[in-house]
C-alpha cells in the first residue's frame, strides 16, 4: 500500500506492521558492520537507480533490522556503499514510524529552534554500547523513497534522534564520532566487553 501523504511530509504511521512485515518477509539478514570498517567511515554513493535491485536491498535492510533488534539501520551497516537507510521506530509518543529513505538531507534548525535532548544513544555497529549525545528533539529528512519520488519525513523525540543518526551513517559518521575523547574510549570499552545478540563482520 502506498504511504499517504499529509501537506508536504509523508504519513509513515499507516499500516506499519504490514509494511514492515511484507519487507522482513521477502528480505534475508545481513551480518551487521561493526566500527573500524571502512565502509562505515567514508560517505557513501548517491542512489541513482531506482529499481528491482534497490527494492531488494531495502527489503534485506528491513530483514537484518529486525534481525538485530534494531530501531534503523543505514545500507553501509550492511557493507553497502548507498545512500539508503530503513527505520522501524517509535517516538516519544509511543506512535510507530516504518519507511525507507534513499539520498537524505537533513534540515538545518535555526539555532534558536534547536532543542537539544541529551538521552543516551546506541548502535548496531557499535554493539553493547550507550552513551548521551546532545542532538536536536526534532529532526526534518528530505531525500527519495524507493520509486525516486521526492519525500520529506518529520520525527520528534527518540525517532528525531533516530533519523539524524541513520543520515549521519551515510555520510560516514558514527556516533561516537561526536563524542568527546573519554565518551568514545569509554564506549569502546563497554563494547570490548559485550557479546554481540546478532551477527557481525569481524573486522580483518
Amino acid at each position: 500500500m502506498a504511504e499517504q501523504r499529509t501537506s508536504e511530509f509523508i504519513d509513515d504511521t499507516q499500516d506499519c506492521e504490514a509494511r514492515e512485515t511484507a519487507h522482513r518477509e521477502r528480505g534475508t539478514a545481513r551480518p551487521v558492520t561493526v566500527v573500524g570498517n571502512p565502509v562505515l567511515h567514508s560517505e557513501c554513493k548517491d542512489v541513482t537507480e531506482y529499481g528491482d535491485e534497490l527494492a531488494a536491498l531495502i527489503d534485506d535492510m528491513f530483514a537484518s533490522q529486525r534481525a538485530a533488534e534494531g530501531v534503523g539501520l543505514a545500507a553501509n551497516q550492511i557493507g553497502v556503499d548507498l545512500k539508503v537507510f530503513v527505520y522501524d521506530c517509535m517516538d516519544d509518543e509511543g506512535v510507530r514510524h516504518v519507511g525507507a529513505v534513499c539520498n537524505p538531507v537533513l534540515d538545518e534548525l535555526p539555532a534558536g529552534e534547536r532543542v537539544l535532548d541529551d538521552s543516551n544513544e546506541g548502535c548496531l555497529s557499535v554493539p553493547g554500547a550507550y552513551a548521551p549525545l546532545a542532538r536536536p528533539d526534532y529532526a526534518v529528512v528530505r531525500g527519495t523513497d524507493a520509486k525516486g519520488e521526492p519525500i520529506a519525513v518529520r520525527g520528534t523525540g527518540y525517532f528525531a534522534r533516530c533519523l539524524q543518526h541513520e543520515t549521519d551513517h551515510l555520510y560516514g559518521y558514527l556516533y561516537i564520532d561526536r563524542l568527546a575523547k573519554r565518551e568514545r574510549k569509554d564506549v569502546m570499552r563497554q563494547m570490548g566487553e559485550s557479546t554481540p545478540r546478532y551477527e557481525v563482520v569481524p573486522n580483518d
